[in-house]
């Protein structure tokens, strides 16, 4: 897309340098930078950067289980008879954590889903990447487009003014008058419906980069040249390894089927916690009248051995995070086997496109001899005896033709590399592809 297609008219370069005077209050944008702006203002990044955070912090929860915890308090008041509780001027408690089957199995789970959220970060970067990039393209391609409906525009009403003359003079028929004019009509038309797409990019843009829509003007040279996919069988089998968001389902399965046998585990095993605690007890809480050796200092220190003999709530909970764990399986499984479809039709039709594409360049290839044959017939003559001499109206007729041959390799071109970025995508290779 950042090469030009087929050769341009000199009009062509003329009307696209105005164009540009026209715009040149607002400097050009690459396409780099417009990532770049989309990257950092998308909700949906920020969200999933959010996502790594969160489950970052929960990673460092299951591991700080172990870690003795202190904390200072005081449950300090007046008694009156037996000292009821243990009121205290203040007291110093730590806990943690010594041996469970279970918290190895929740720190591997807390891992998964952390790699989880860093890979749905990366997928949604490339999306977001995918949809500024196709946006980015889509509006330079509306840009030459419209460039070359200028072009055309003006051949048309040439030709018009033409065939008026030749009908006023008896040479043509009114029918190749309203022909004409209807060339002109559909220009208008096209020309219309393509300002509106370009408006529409420019506002796609703005919501993805927060840029002013009046300032986006595409840099065909930030553009880089278009990913060359070579024959790959292989390349559905392999999805799974680049593809983040299939990574990130699996990643996700993992984490669920760790959490399932951490529930599991929390059933019939013991479990040990250490403990210690320190009072400092006041006298005025008449401690002295009911314990014959009642000292103003008291700490404890041991080891909670825990054996759930019985528990319906944790038999209940491994069930429920069973499920979830063979749900998360499914739906990673179900994400790949789309993934892995959609490649495979991409890569099909990358084939046809690419076709397609050539036909159209081929086209347009054409239709530039033709009007230079044209132009050279109406300079020099036809150069065969009895041949038809070019007429004037050939040569609009001729440029008009040359202008919806460059546009249609124009759409040719940009289906072709739609169809590779979105490969690209799939593969999570498009951020290196608008980097190059």
């Amino acid at each position: 897309m950042g090469k030009s297609i087929g050769r341009h008219a000199t009009t062509g370069i003329v009307s696209g340098f105005l164009l540009l005077c026209a715009s040149s209050a607002h400097a050009q944008v690459s396409l780099q930078t417009v990532v770049d702006l989309a990257m950092r203002n998308s909700n949906t990044v920020r969200a999933s950067a959010a996502d790594v955070q969160r489950a970052a912090a929960a990673l460092s929860e299951s591991k700080d289980a172990y870690l003795p915890n202190f904390v200072l308090g005081s449950s300090i008041g007046y008694s009156y008879g037996f000292p009821v509780g243990q009121p205290s001027i203040y007291n110093l408690a730590s806990n943690s954590l010594l041996y469970s089957f279970s918290q190895p199995q929740y720190i591997r789970a807390a891992h998964a889903a952390l790699n989880s959220a860093q890979l749905s970060l990366r997928d949604s970067q490339d999306q977001v990447t995918l949809d500024t990039a196709l946006a980015y393209l889509q509006l330079d391609k509306d840009t030459k487009e419209l460039v070359a409906l200028s072009d055309e525009k003006g051949y048309a009403e040439k030709l018009a003014s033409i065939e008026e003359d030749r009908l006023v003079a008896g040479v043509d028929s009114r029918m190749e008058l309203t022909r004409a004019q209807l060339t002109a009509a559909q220009v208008d038309e096209k020309r219309l419906h393509i300002e509106d797409d370009a408006e529409q990019q420019r506002q796609k843009l703005h919501n993805l980069t927060g840029m002013d829509p009046a300032d986006f003007v595409t840099d065909p040279k930030s553009i880089p040249s278009e990913p060359n996919f070579t024959a790959d069988d292989h390349l559905e089998a392999r999805i799974a390894d680049s593809n983040p968001g299939i990574r990130a389902a699996m990643e996700n399965a993992s984490s669920k089927r760790y959490m399932s046998h951490g529930d599991e585990k929390a059933n019939y095993r013991p479990q040990l916690a250490f403990g210690a605690e320190y009072n400092r007890y006041a006298e005025f809480n008449n401690y002295a009248e009911y314990y014959q050796r009642f000292q103003h200092n008291n700490f404890d220190v041991g080891v909670q051995i825990t054996i759930p003999l019985f528990d319906a709530t944790r038999r209940a909970k491994a069930r429920e995070t069973s499920a979830e764990a063979v749900r998360a399986s499914a739906d990673a499984e179900q994400s790949r086997n789309t993934v892995s479809e959609q490649v495979l039709s991409l890569r099909h039709s990358l084939a046809e496109l690419r076709i397609e594409k050539h036909v159209a360049e081929l086209k347009s290839e054409l239709a530039q001899e033709q009007l230079e044959s044209v132009q050279q017939q109406l300079a020099n003559g036809s150069g065969a005896p009895g041949a038809p001499q070019a007429a004037p109206k050939d040569e609009q007729q001729a440029h008009i033709q040359e202008r919806e041959r460059y546009q249609d390799a124009l759409d040719a071109g940009f289906s072709m590399t739609r169809a590779e970025l979105s490969l690209l995508r799939l593969t999570s290779q498009i951020q290196n592809w608008v980097r190059k």
